[in-house]
């Protein structure tokens, strides 16, 4: 069996044959990524994952932050930022809105400009206000972009998207990593069976980002791809027709049902998630936005009601027995975590403990290769010839600590 030296190599071979063509430019959804970018992303990851590894170092700036912002909670991706840019060399600063400026009403291309004199990557998370988190991160990007074009800023830094109300494509790429290694190879996928479903949950306001990341992703490698959710669970209307428009690009297909069971039916892979239904995330923008407090809880105890409706949409044992795959127990089980775990972290939740804790120890590898996508990402936006920079990596194999 090959080293993870020699296994770098070979990647960085095919990284070379791919080729890539996100130099200067910014990650804010996979849907404006051609695949052949969205490949390189793939590899430029595995790559560096097998450095890290081998215990030879990534750093490949001398100087530079990666400054972060995250408008909502997060553990993952808040570490998945941090550890990625220090894996390159990078100091990453988190801007804290409520310590800056912003507080005081100063603009976003003024921020914008003014945290990126020696900075490489912003990254923003901002997953709360349906129909604004991802506008905001455009607007972050014109502005850096005009900093740039007026020679305010010696250097354009990338916007990376750390989740919004469209796309999480740091996380749905770490899943395509995890799919890539659990069947073999991208091309492995063509024809599974993936079931994006909703499950129940007794918290709400969960974001869309990341079933909507899935579905849009996954059809582009010919997957077979079935959205299940009850009733009144929509998603924004968008992402459906990029998903229904990949599926009919690769060979595979998109489906939208509203039964577990149908959606279970012989699947190859299943990623049961709660999330808020379309119409009631508009409404908790409006009032969030408004500052209507009591009109916001009078909507979370409806929302909540109207969840426990739908208790018995949960992965259990039973439906994992309808499913196909290579893991022991049927399909393989995803999660982006925290899962609502029946019995443990809830009363219930989206998923049964056994089936959880069978699947455990895959959903935390799932998780680990989202620094590396994250460090490729921002490798692959900030370097011409990305492949001849990992080549120079492995040619030093400098150590990356001492042994």
């Amino acid at each position: 069996m090959p080293d993870d030296t020699t296994q770098a190599r070979q990647a960085v071979e095919q990284l070379q044959a791919v080729g890539a063509s996100l130099h200067n430019r910014d990650c804010l959804a996979t849907w404006d990524c051609a695949v052949n970018d969205l490949t390189a992303v793939l590899l430029a990851a595995e790559v560096l994952e097998q450095l890290y590894r081998a215990n030879i170092s990534c750093r490949v700036f001398e100087s530079g932050l990666a400054v972060s912002l995250f408008r909502d909670q997060s553990t993952r991706t808040r570490f998945s930022f941090a550890s990625a840019a220090s894996l390159l060399g990078l100091t990453p600063v988190d801007l804290d809105e409520a310590k800056s400026q912003i507080a005081h009403g100063e603009s976003v291309r003024e921020t914008a400009n003014m945290i990126s004199f020696l900075t490489e990557v912003i990254g923003i998370r901002d997953d709360i206000f349906l129909g604004q988190g991802h506008g905001y991160m455009r607007q972050v990007a014109a502005a850096v972009e005009e900093g740039r074009r007026q020679g305010v800023l010696s250097q354009r830094p990338a916007v990376i998207n750390l989740q919004s109300d469209l796309d999480h494509p740091t996380q749905s790429m770490a899943d395509l990593l995890h799919l890539k290694h659990t069947f073999g190879s991208l091309e492995a996928l063509r024809g599974r069976k993936l079931a994006m479903t909703w499950a129940y949950s007794p918290s709400y306001g969960k974001p869309l980002s990341v079933p909507q990341g899935v579905i849009t992703l996954m059809t582009r490698f010919g997957m077979h791809v079935t959205l299940a959710h009850p009733q009144g669970y929509d998603l924004v209307p968008q992402t459906l027709e990029i998903a229904a428009r990949h599926a009919q690009e690769s060979g595979g297909s998109f489906q939208v049902v509203h039964s577990m069971e149908e959606a279970f039916h012989h699947a190859d892979v299943v990623y049961p998630k709660s999330w808020a239904p379309f119409h009631v995330m508009q409404e908790r923008t409006r009032l969030l936005k408004a500052g209507q407090r009591d009109q916001l809880a009078a909507l979370e105890k409806e929302a909540l009601a109207a969840n426990t409706k739908h208790r018995d949409w949960e992965c259990t044992e039973k439906l994992m027995a309808l499913t196909r795959g290579k893991t022991p127990g049927g399909a393989l089980y995803m999660h982006c975590l925290p899962a609502d775990i029946s019995g443990v972290s809830c009363e219930s939740g989206e998923v049964a403990a056994s089936v959880f804790e069978r699947h455990r120890i895959a959903t935390y590898r799932q998780a680990s290769h989202k620094p590396f996508i994250i460090a490729a990402m921002i490798l692959l936006t900030r370097f011409d010839q990305p492949a001849a920079v990992l080549n120079t990596l492995l040619d030093h194999s400098r150590p990356r600590r001492a042994e």
